[in-house]
């Protein structure tokens, strides 16, 4: 059985760019400590990638979230400097996705699931109220025995407040917060 280990967004605009704030700063030693561990105890290492595109202004969160931020193939976009060493050439083990919850990568650890079951996945990154509860609930959905988890301390929210509450919603339906 395996271990997976899910970073989310880990980007440089949700760190020190146009969406950045001191508590995602803050996580990055954490994040990089807990991928270190990882890859020491041979668990599999995702990231996701939020990937917008020129006219996210006109999309629907756009509208909602008026700041335009990880535009594909800008530095803004990519996974902050301080966690490039653990991305795979050809960003094999990055997942781009287009919203708050990846289906991509919910189906993919379905898929792979099915052939060897997972242990259990935990989950780590930004932000906590929105990318990290939308993935963690959506991989609930289509993986419903294997165990969730979502390590607080390796996780910031768009505020504290929101972090707070995300925890708590993701305990209630079942996701174990460490």
């Amino acid at each position: 059985m395996q271990k997976i280990l899910i970073v989310i967004d880990m980007q440089n605009d949700f760190i020190k760019g146009t969406l950045g704030s001191p508590d995602a700063v803050a996580i990055v030693p954490n994040v990089k400590k807990r991928i270190e561990k990882a890859l020491l105890k041979g668990e599999r290492v995702l990231f996701t990638r939020d990937t917008h595109h020129e006219e996210y202004l006109e999309t629907q969160e756009g509208k909602n979230l008026p700041i335009t931020h990880c535009i594909e193939g800008t530095y803004g976009w990519q996974i902050s400097d301080e966690l490039q060493e653990f991305v795979e050439p050809g960003d094999v083990n990055v997942i781009n996705k287009p919203t708050f919850g990846s289906r991509t990568l919910a189906e993919y650890l379905a898929s792979k699931n099915e052939f060897e079951r997972f242990e259990e996945i935990t989950l780590i990154g930004l932000c906590t109220d929105i990318c990290v509860i939308s993935n963690a609930m959506t991989i609930k959905s289509f993986l419903t025995e294997v165990p969730v988890k979502v390590e607080a301390d390796c996780c910031a929210g768009a505020t504290r407040e929101g972090h707070e509450t995300a925890l708590k919603a993701m305990a209630a339906c079942q996701i174990e917060i460490l």
